[in-house]
């Protein structure tokens, strides 16, 4: 079964972390939510959520891939985070997968994760780059970004189908009765 780590920050676009951590619920895959600082986050509306667990109690090696909510103190919170950068360079150098929304492919391009690839992010979220498209979801290599909390539900069925096929995508698609 696959694994995915979804840190938790203050300030993260609420959708954008529930949205991905049920749907992959829903599709089988265990998620661990990780608090980058406590438990209890702070969400950009003032929404309140609580993480499985923290990010110093876990160890990233046993997860398939990392997601990283956006929001835009939730992506300066996780950019100013001391595991953050560490995580992501193993996973980019063990060709793990990594997956970004919203301003969090800030964090990527922080740490130079994001090289010569294309990408999508909230509009006006990133500087100019030229490799930067404006899409609602970008792959390249193993990394999946995506433009915002609009394109939640599309960000985390791509996820469902990277790491469950493509049939457990439309079963878990079907049941959610998308307007698409």
């Amino acid at each position: 079964m696959p694994k995915v780590l979804v840190p938790y920050a203050d300030g993260m676009e609420e959708m954008e972390a529930v949205i991905v951590v049920d749907v992959l619920r829903r599709a089988g895959i265990e998620v661990v939510s990780a608090g980058i600082q406590d438990k209890t986050v702070t969400a950009s509306r003032g929404v309140k959520l609580i993480a499985d667990s923290l990010l110093s109690e876990i160890d990233p090696s046993e997860f398939d891939m990392i997601v990283l909510p956006g929001g835009n103190l939730g992506t300066k919170n996780l950019n100013s985070n001391e595991l953050i950068p560490k995580i992501l360079k193993d996973y980019k150098e063990e060709n793990r997968w990594i997956g970004a929304i919203c301003a969090a492919p800030n964090v990527l391009l922080t740490h130079s994760i994001l090289q010569n690839q294309k990408f999508t992010a909230f509009p006006g979220s990133i500087p100019a780059n030229e490799m930067y498209t404006g899409s609602r979801l970008e792959l390249t290599d193993k990394i999946l970004t995506s433009i915002g909390p609009g394109s939640a539900f599309e960000f985390a069925l791509k996820i469902v189908e990277l790491l469950s096929g493509a049939d457990k995508k439309t079963e878990v698609e079907k049941n959610l009765h998308l307007p698409y």
